[in-house]
This record gives C-alpha cells, sequence and structure tokens, in this order.
C-alpha cells in the first residue's frame, strides 16, 4: 500500500500577537497511532519544510498513547525537526493527504500552490484528501484543473465558529471556516461543538475538532482497505 502524507503548520504565533500557536499535537499524534496500527506508512510536510512547532495547549490534551508518539524518535525527527518540503513530494507515492490543524494552519495552508498541487495529484489519481479541524484550511482553495474548486459540492466539516468563540479566537483567525467553504460551494456539516464528528464524501474526508482525529484515521482506514482488496482480486 502506498503511504500517507501528512501535513503540519510552520506557523509559531498567531498573526499580530505574541500568542504561541502551531500543531495540535493530538491531531497528528492520534492519527499517526492509527495509521501504525493499520500498518500504514506515512511521510510529513510542511509548507517551508524544516521545523514544525507545538501549540503549548495541546500539551494539555496528551494520554498514553499520544505521548507515546510524540516521545517516539521517529516522529520527532521526521514530524517535529525534519518535515519535507512540498518540493522533495512526489504524489505519486502516496494515497492519501491528510492536513492536520492548530491554528496556525489558518496563515500557511490556504494559499500553498505546491501543496495544493499535491493534494490534487492525489485526489485525480484516486486517492483521498482528508483534514481534521483547522486543517479545513488547506482544503479550502483547491481548484482542479477546469478552474472549479475541490470542495464545491461536497460535505465536508471543520472548526466551527462556535467552537472559535469557545476557544476565544474568533477575533483573532483570519477567517471562518464554515463561511469560506460555503462560499466555495462546500456543504458544511456540524455536529455538536468538542464532540467527535467526521464524515466521508468521495474522495474527502474531513473531521470537525481536535477529537475527530481518530475518527478521520478510521475512515480513511476503511477506504484504504476497500481499495487493497480491490486491487488484489
Amino acid at each position: 500500500m502506498k503511504k500517507v502524507l501528512i501535513v503540519e503548520t510552520n506557523i509559531t504565533r498567531y498573526q499580530g500577537t505574541n500568542e504561541p500557536t502551531g500543531l495540535w499535537l493530538g491531531e497528528a499524534a492520534e492519527f499517526v497511532d492509527e495509521m501504525q496500527q493499520a500498518q500504514i506508512a506515512v511521510d510529513y510536510v510542511s509548507p517551508n519544510g524544516g521545523f514544525v512547532p507545538l501549540d503549548p495547549r495541546s500539551m494539555k490534551y496528551t494520554d498514553a498513547a499520544t505521548m507515546a508518539v510524540y516521545e517516539d524518535s521517529d516522529f520527532i525527527n521526521r514530524a517535529l525537526k525534519n518535515t519535507l518540503k512540498p518540493s522533495q513530494v512526489d504524489p505519486d507515492d502516496y494515497t492519501a493527504i491528510y492536513y492536520t490543524g492548530g491554528h496556525g494552519v489558518m496563515w500557511d495552508f490556504p494559499d500553498n500552490p505546491e501543496l495544493q498541487a499535491i493534494a490534487l495529484a492525489i485526489y485525480q489519481h484516486g486517492g483521498y484528501v482528508t483534514s481534521v479541524c483547522h486543517g479545513i484550511a488547506g482544503l479550502l482553495n483547491i481548484k482542479d484543473q477546469t478552474g472549479q474548486y475541490l470542495i464545491a459540492g461536497k460535505t465536508i466539516t471543520g472548526f466551527t465558529a462556535t467552537e472559535e468563540l469557545i476557544a476565544g479566537k474568533k477575533r483573532i483567525v483570519p477567517f471562518l471556516n464554515r463561511e469560506r467553504a460555503t462560499a466555495h460551494g462546500a456543504i458544511f456539516s456540524q455536529h455538536r461543538f468538542y464532540r467527535e464528528y467526521a464524515i466521508t464524501d468521495g474522495q474527502l474526508i474531513t473531521g470537525q475538532n481536535p477529537f475527530s482525529a481518530r475518527a478521520v484515521a478510521r475512515q480513511l482506514i476503511a477506504k484504504l482497505t476497500n481499495l487493497q482488496l480491490k486491487c488484489n482480486k
């Protein structure tokens, strides 16, 4: 089976402030844990490559499984210290791309043409484009070869305005996910705030909030397992 490409942020602070942000650890670590259990290999990429900061608030939401991934030398080296640059990625090596969250992604995911090209290539080859929480920012502006938004007509989810309000970040973020998604033709679905929720629509799999990373992973694993079974027939 081909690998899954995990996308992480390089942003260290909320734009215009001194408040730190970065990757929400669980959104990477929990997804990786599920991939490891399914024996699916992963790689890590960020817009600039190299160092990935952690959102300090995310460290409050760890458990034994999250910490096991966080303390693993491979994760430390490849996911936090030495992520790939987009120019080092061959989309043909991957069957899916997964955009992690943390508020930082709202500044370096939406308008990165290299990451958009990678995601579109994976999608056009029958692979899956997936995200959790703020990671939806990586999907919002992807256009296909006809100029249509990839999310147009698709049911997707991501961090909601209510959740931004509860987190105290509604006035800081550059946009609201639902507003941007619906403006680009998507059907935005959401459930109760801070509860696990993930949805699959065709080749798109999205999760609403930090508590949805494993749900996204499991839905993707189910799709990849079925794909592998078909290939083996």
